[in-house]
């Protein structure tokens, strides 16, 4: 299937809404393997071109902005009614020509903006001249303001900023503004579609971040978890990955584990690791459910810049460490944003704890003179279960952790595209 973009961007600044709206879509068709023909008005300078639209997938056709060698000048007609200027309609019908040639490969038509915007009046009239030349290509119409009230009386070709095009969905970003989009472009509402804006958080992340994404499918995990620290018995990985299949199988979440780790020469970090995996998958989690920055291509370390950047999306951290001075990977972690568990038992976590407000549970602990060692009755399994189904319970009454969770998880590119685009496109 090709799809086209018809925008008449005149650029591509990234300031401009629209751009980065339509550099989402593009993103998803070309990740879908979708063809994908992107119409631009023929003033839309190359050497505007960044990010996605660098890609060489993506066939550019710029659409005519000129006529007997003069240049169209757009002009706002959202009103109504009113009087055209004299070559309105000769622009249409070159702009029209244009369009047949340009679609005449495509089939499905992605319109930005296009019947809404007075600028795109024209534009708007000569779609749908060419449209009748254009019979089989389906058409999807975005509108991206507030729907616009519609008159009680209007003329051609003002009416076509509210009248229905055939062969056309029309869409809106949000359910709300379905009854109003509706009223505006004269269709029924099961004629009308929503499809959100997403949010493409890898796009402002680094290029470590975003490798490990394409390793690691954490942004549609209910719950993700970032782990740091040297690969040693004292970090404690094993009991993140424990309590973490707890939570799992107590509440039927998906729920993901990402350890930066580093080297250490306290054990071998590949028996550890097997012990850590066999902990968590033992607990309730899954074998794919846990990762290491070490095995795909971190084998030093994981940049801390980056470590941040995924506690922005991680939502709960553990730290059960042996023993700790300050604690300063929870203060990173909690800066982010994510529900903090700390190990009690340890005097400098307690202290921090306290003054994060922290969720305590009791680990064995390093203290100062002696150790501390930790009993659970009737198990250590149901000790992790127990305060498992309590640390759930309390992030899902978090009304900061649910925003960060909606925002990462079901507006994401991913989410919006297999729920609400790609089924518009296969009709």
């Amino acid at each position: 299937m090709k799809v086209a973009l018809l925008t008449m961007f005149n650029g591509l600044s990234s300031t401009y809404s629209l751009v980065n709206i339509v550099a989402e879509q593009l993103r998803m068709l070309l990740d879908a393997n979708y063809e994908v023909k992107l119409l631009v008005s023929e003033l839309c300078p190359d050497t505007e071109k960044y990010g996605v639209f660098l890609d060489d997938r993506i066939e550019w056709a710029k659409v005519v902005n000129k006529i007997d060698g003069e240049l169209i000048h757009w002009h706002d007609y959202s009103a109504p009614k009113g009087k055209v200027h004299d070559t309105f309609f000769k622009e249409a019908d070159v702009i029209a020509e244009d369009f047949v040639q340009k679609l005449s490969d495509v089939d499905v038509c992605i319109m930005h903006d296009i019947h809404f915007q007075g600028w795109h009046l024209v534009h708007n009239v000569a779609i749908r001249k060419a449209q009748e030349k254009l019979p089989n290509i389906r058409f999807i119409a975005f509108t991206h303001s507030a729907p616009a009230n519609r008159p009680t009386k209007s003329e051609w070709p003002f009416s076509a900023r509210y009248s229905p095009m055939k062969n056309t969905i029309y869409v809106y970003p949000t359910l709300s503004g379905i009854p109003a989009l509706a009223k505006q472009y004269h269709v029924p509402e099961g004629k009308c579609r929503v499809v959100n804006n997403s949010l493409d958080l890898s796009a402002f992340f680094s290029e470590e971040v975003q490798a490990v994404m394409k390793k690691f499918d954490f942004l549609s995990s209910d719950i993700f978890v970032v782990y740091p620290g040297r690969l040693t018995t004292g970090k404690k990985f094993e009991k993140v990955a424990a309590l973490c299949g707890a939570i799992k199988k107590v509440s039927e979440l998906e729920v993901k584990v990402l350890f930066c780790d580093f080297p250490s020469s306290d054990i071998e970090p590949e028996k550890y690791k097997t012990l850590i995996q066999f902990t968590g998958c033992k607990n309730g989690l899954n074998y794919e459910d846990i990762i290491f920055t070490s095995d795909i291509g971190f084998e030093q370390g994981f940049p801390r810049k980056s470590v941040l950047e995924l506690f922005s999306l991680s939502n709960l951290f553990i730290c059960p460490s042996l023993s700790e001075s300050f604690g300063l990977t929870v203060l990173e972690a909690a800066s982010k944003g994510n529900f903090l568990v700390v190990n009690e038992a340890v005097p400098a976590l307690e202290e921090l704890g306290k003054k994060l407000n922290t969720y305590f549970m009791r680990w064995d602990a390093r203290n100062f003179g002696f150790d501390t060692k930790e009993t659970y009755n009737p198990s250590e399994q149901a000790y992790y279960e127990d305060h498992a189904a309590k640390i759930v319970r309390l992030m899902r009454e978090n009304s900061v952790l649910h925003a960060k969770i909606m925002a990462r998880q079901r507006f994401s590119p991913i989410w919006v595209w297999e729920n609400q685009l790609e089924p518009l496109l296969k009709g």
